[in-house]
């Protein structure tokens, strides 16, 4: 497989896996929810075009009988490219939570009251 050839890059930025003794502080929480975000929303973007193209090649392959077959196979292609987009955009949207609920559990041993007197 051309994975295993190349080594699997997977681009998390999850800097929270430390070493032990290491303090949480490390942790830029803010660049890892924004990260997440920005990829959810690339995906949905991905996905809404691979939808918008499977619709067009559904039109066309009403509209042209000869090609008809090719269009549907374009259709089905666009179709799952989507859905796995989806997929995409969810795994996402659980990783910003999951950076979310980590930065809160780094956070609940800090004491981020302002003592004024």
């Amino acid at each position: 497989m051309a994975e295993e050839k190349q080594g699997h890059h997977h681009h998390h930025l999850h800097l929270h896996h430390h070493k032990e003794g290491e303090e949480y502080s490390d942790v830029d929480y803010e660049k890892e929810k924004k990260h997440h975000k920005h990829l959810e929303h690339l995906g949905e973007l991905g996905a809404v075009a691979a939808g918008a193209y499977a619709l067009h090649e559904k039109h066309e392959a009403k509209k042209d009988s000869e090609h008809s077959h090719e269009h549907k196979i374009k259709e089905e292609v666009a179709a799952v490219v989507a859905v796995g987009v989806g997929g995409f955009v969810l795994h996402e949207h659980h990783e910003k939570k999951e950076a979310k609920r980590e930065e809160k559990e780094a956070d609940n041993g800090k004491d981020h009251r302002h003592h004024l007197f």
